[in-house]
This record gives structure tokens, C-alpha cells and sequence, in this order.
């Protein structure tokens, strides 16, 4: 799919190109291809002059990889954006290109953003872009807005975290932690953990990629400015997923704690009963001995009296064990 963002009046407007013939009608601003087919990129080519790297959404971490520029003035950013998905949350690479010195090219001043899916960020942008006039003043804004709508998306993400591990702890602290239990709350918080750990990525990504655009001073004095303060709600999200972690190791060693709990129980049911049978197993092995000479051998109530014995002995240490506690 290939949508262009054009600027009029202050807003946002977007249009699905199905032809290189509509392409070549506007001038926008944002070009946004997702999951391109070969076609599109032709008319990327054909008509602007830019050629989409065969490697574009590659995995590469390595800053010279991600962030670069090219010798005819293109300005490569490679950055991850997150999907908070309840069944699949993920991370989405996405290709950013800009041109902002080539007067030669069509492309001189229009962003193009490559990626394989619709990421929410971008949603989010393009809603308030129509809504908000005066929001975005060229493909330089675009770009820096995203980065500020990703910050936004991981802090909504985190206070979903924090909301979902509430509901865990009030179950944790609650008491009376079945197994079952148990085994439900270690997998949500599993998956709060591995969420917390993705948005730490992602903002450490985005956090890269917006001092890049800092260092390579395509930003003027106020979108400088807006650039500082989004590295600061990135430092504060950093304090927050920390602050997460902790609270998810502290949950987690408290349902490990409950199980262990639970297991001591079982094996100290186990203790008292292999104690409680020990005095009747002494009895019938007594009673068991293949002696010739044994008292009890001709009593006609020597095997009621050896019973009643073995009864009673288990009994007494079951009394005392109750009376100490120790059965609950």
C-alpha cells in the first residue's frame, strides 16, 4: 500500500495512490509505503528518483547501519516502533528516508517511511494531524512527531503494565495461593515482563535515532528544542521501566514464595504421617519376630491386644501433633 501526505491549511491530508499517474498529480510531504510491492517501488524510482534499499528493514544494531548519510545528500534512520498486542506484542522496523539537500531530486524535502505493517504510532499521528492545524510544517516535523507519538504510545503502554500488575499483586497479596493460582499469575506476569522489556528496547531505539537527527543539525532552533524534550520523556519512561522491574521480581518472588509455601505443606503432611506410623510399624515388627518362645503366641487375644497396640500408637502422636499445631 502506498499513501501520500500532503500539507494544506495546516493539516494532514492522506492519499492512497494506485497509479503512477496519481503520484505524479501531488506534492506531498510524507510518502508512507507499507509492505510495498515491486510495482510501487517502481513508481518511487520513475518518478522521485530514490531507490529503496533492498536491505531496508533489516535486523542490523549497529548505529553506522541505522543511522547514516548517503554521499547525495539522503538521510537514512532505521528505528523500531511497538505494537502492544494482547496475543503478539512486537516490535515493527521501520525505514525512514530523507533528502534534504539534492535540489536535483523530486525527493528533496518528502519523507519516506518503509515497513512491512500498519504501526499504531502512525495511526495516531495522522489522527491528530487532521485534527490539529499547523501541527506538522514539513517532513522534518513529520518525522520528529513520530518519534514524540512513539514516547507517548510506550508511556500509555507502561501504565497498562503498572494497571495489569495491580490486578496481579491483589490476587499475590491476597493469600491463599493455590497452585493453579499460582501458575496463572507467573504467566501474566511473564508477559508483562516481556512487554516492560520491549518498550525498554524501543525507547533506547528511539532515544538513538532522535539524538542522531540532534548531531546531524537538520533541525532548527525549535524542533531542536521539541528533540531535548522528547529525550527527556524518554529518560523518564527509562526510571519507570525500571521501577517495573522491580515490581515484577518482587511479584514473582512472592508466587514463588506461595508455592513453596504450598509444597512445605504437602511434605510436612508426609513428616507427620511417616512419624505418626512409626510406633505401630515397630509393633508389628516386634510381633513379627519368628521367635519360639513369645508370651503373647497362645493368648487367644494376643492379635486384637496387637492391633489396639498399633491403633493407639499412631493415635498418640496425631493428638500431639494437633494439639502443637502442626497438621494446619
Amino acid at each position: 500500500m502506498l499513501n501520500i501526505f500532503t500539507l494544506a491549511n495546516g493539516r494532514l491530508f492522506q492519499e492512497e495512490i494506485e497509479s503512477l499517474e496519481e503520484l505524479t498529480s501531488f506534492q506531498p510531504i510524507w510518502v508512507d509505503l507499507e509492505a510495498p510491492t515491486l510495482e510501487e517501488k517502481r513508481w518511487i524510482k520513475q518518478h522521485y528518483g530514490l531507490s529503496i534499499p533492498e536491505d531496508a528493514m533489516d535486523e542490523d544494531i549497529e548505529e553506522s547501519a541505522r543511522f547514516y548519510e548517503e554521499d547525495n545528500g539522503e538521510l537514512h534512520i532505521r528505528s523500531d516502533f511497538l505494537i502492544d498486542d494482547d496475543e503478539d506484542p512486537r516490535s515493527v522496523r521501520v525505514a525512514f528516508i530523507l533528502n534534504q539537500h539534492n535540489t536535483n531530486l523530486k525527493s528533496r524535502g518528502v519523507l519516506f517511511s518503509i515497513h512491512d505493517e500498519d504501526v499504531p504510532v502512525f495511526r495516531l499521528l495522522r489522527m491528530r494531524a487532521r485534527r490539529a492545524p499547523g501541527l506538522i510544517e514539513d517532513a522534518k516535523e513529520v518525522l520528529l512527531k513520530l518519534f514524540d507519538a512513539d514516547a507517548e504510545y510506550s508511556a500509555d503502554t507502561l501504565e497498562n503494565i503498572y494497571d495489569e500488575l495491580e490486578k496481579v499483586s491483589n490476587q499475590v497479596l491476597a493469600g491463599d495461593v493455590t497452585d493453579t493460582r499460582a501458575g496463572e499469575v507467573l504467566a501474566a506476569i511473564a508477559r508483562q515482563e516481556d512487554l516492560n522489556g520491549r518498550i525498554r528496547r524501543n525507547v533506547m531505539d528511539t532515544r538513538r535515532a532522535v539524538s542522531f537527527m540532534m548531531r546531524t543539525k537538520m533541525l532548527n532552533s525549535e524542533q531542536f528544542e521539541e528533540a531535548r524534550q522528547i529525550l527527556r520523556d524518554i529518560e523518564s519512561l527509562d526510571n519507570h521501566t525500571a521501577f517495573l522491574f522491580d515490581k515484577i521480581n518482587f511479584l514473582m518472588d512472592a508466587t514463588v514464595g506461595f508455592i513453596n509455601i504450598n509444597q512445605n505443606k504437602i511434605i510436612k503432611i508426609f513428616s507427620v504421617a511417616s512419624v505418626a506410623l512409626l510406633p505401630p510399624t515397630l509393633i508389628a515388627s516386634v510381633y513379627g519376630m519368628n521367635f519360639k518362645f513369645m508370651p503373647e503366641l497362645d493368648w487367644s487375644l494376643g492379635y486384637p491386644y496387637a492391633l489396639g497396640l498399633m491403633v493407639a500408637s499412631a493415635l498418640g502422636p496425631m493428638w500431639y501433633f494437633r494439639k502443637r499445631g502442626w497438621l494446619k
